[in-house]
């Protein structure tokens, strides 16, 4: 598994973009991901030698943020939110009736290929605790008797986008 021309081409000028090429890493593991989906080490080791970093250095960066995946996910990927203030206003419960619903455990793929469901630190809309992002939609505050209709209205969609394509970087 390889990146494509295009896709090494895109990255190569995301990084004439920063005025340190270091800056672009994290555009650029979006590209590389959006390519399979999914960032697996040859991915990463790829990715480093365009930025001429060490592979650590990526794979740390892939690790760290909950965006980025080292293994297949589903269509749909769907975070839930586990800080303080979602979990005093019941995201634990929300978490165990979505992975019920979906015969999975956090951090697993349900067996349609559909859904992954992501346990996520925090996601900067405590306002509306408890609630999910749902590909790139903020849901909430979310009951468990919305999750049928969450599901539902996520299935329509085209999934899990990626905030960057490498149409826009190649041609403006």
């Amino acid at each position: 598994m390889m990146l494509t021309e295009e896709t090494k081409q895109a990255i190569l000028k995301l990084q004439s973009l920063y005025p340190k090429k270091r800056s672009a890493l994290i555009p650029a593991l979006h590209l590389a991901q959006a390519e399979i989906g999914y960032l697996p080490q040859e991915i990463q080791d790829e990715v480093a030698a365009l930025f001429d970093i060490d592979a650590n250095e990526v794979h740390s960066v892939v690790t760290f943020y909950d965006m980025f995946f080292e293994k297949p996910v589903g269509k749909h990927v769907i975070h839930v939110c586990k800080n303080i203030s979602c979990m005093l206003r019941g995201a634990d419960g929300l978490l165990n009736r979505l992975c019920q619903k979906l015969e999975i455990n956090p951090g697993e793929t349900s067996s349609d290929g559909q859904f992954t469901i992501i346990a996520s630190e925090c996601l900067a809309a405590c306002d509306r605790a408890p609630m999910m992002l749902v590909d790139d939609k903020v849901i909430g505050p979310v009951a468990e008797s919305d999750l049928d209709k969450v599901l539902a209205e996520a299935r329509q969609g085209p999934g899990h986008p990626c905030p960057l394509s490498k149409n826009e970087v190649l041609h403006g």
